[in-house]
């Protein structure tokens, strides 16, 4: 696992957005196509609104598969993931192939659906983020660190609908739905290289948990650690409570 910190969340943005970009554009002159898993939730904002501007990413040979979705919640709530992604990366960039999570009315089989066509080859590089609970897409603590099914049906503990509450996609904690459809642990681990973009200071006590503590689904996000290719961007507020020999130097420049 690489540790990259940066002073603002800014900077830090630009940085993984160009990384983003260089792995898209490496697998397509490999493959001739590049295989991506989005994140979504308000740490995104910047990272793809950067990722999005960069006309040299061959978007047309880009397909995309969605992390995580809410089971009953519509299209056009503004807390939708399949709304997010349309806005936020499917339309700026024009990317063709895309399965998004349709968990309205039938959560199992839109898992099913969207399942078997990510199992067809690995994902060529994954976006993710770290929940404040630790979790990793909706995989909540104690995670399901066993299961080979791509994606499975959740059930949303309190501190991660709070997290959603907070960064003002619902009113309520009671407006949040109890369920999700996440993508499981084993299949995001099955990406070749693994982006995870983490800003903001509330971040921070996850951060230091899943970098520095044990590798335990009480952690999620810990098992990042176990994959071959991983690289986290924080800034100075999320990587706070991280031993400095841990985050590394404070970077000001999004230039590698």
């Amino acid at each position: 696992m690489r540790i990259r910190t940066f002073a603002d969340r800014q900077t830090m943005s630009r940085a993984a957005a160009h990384h983003a970009a260089g792995a898209i554009r490496d697998a397509v002159a490999s493959k001739g196509s590049a295989r991506i898993i989005a994140a979504t939730g308000a740490s995104q904002f910047d990272f793809l609104d950067v990722l999005t501007a960069d006309r040299s990413v061959p978007w047309r040979e880009v397909e995309m598969f969605h992390l995580d979705e809410y089971v009953g919640l519509s299209i056009d709530h503004p807390a939708s993931f399949r709304k997010y992604l349309l806005e936020r990366l499917i339309t700026k960039t024009g990317i063709p192939r895309y399965h998004l999570l349709d968990a309205e009315r039938d959560a199992a089989r839109a898992a099913w659906r969207v399942g078997a066509l990510i199992a067809e080859r690995a994902p060529d590089v994954a976006f993710v983020g770290i929940g404040e609970n630790g979790h990793l897409a909706f995989n909540d603590p104690p995670a399901d660190f066993e299961t080979e099914e791509p994606y499975i049906i959740v059930t949303l503990d309190e501190a991660c609908r709070r997290q959603q509450v907070g960064e003002g996609w619902f009113a309520s904690i009671a407006d949040v739905p109890s369920q999700a459809i996440s993508m499981s642990i084993r299949q995001i681990l099955k990406a070749r290289e693994i982006i995870a973009v983490v800003p903001d200071a509330r971040k921070a006590a996850a951060v230091a948990a899943c970098l520095e503590g044990d590798v335990t689904p009480l952690a999620p996000a810990s098992i990042l650690r176990t994959h071959a290719n991983v690289t986290v961007y924080l800034d100075a507020e999320s990587a706070a409570l991280l031993k400095p020999e841990t985050r590394g130097g404070i970077l000001t420049s999004d230039v590698a």
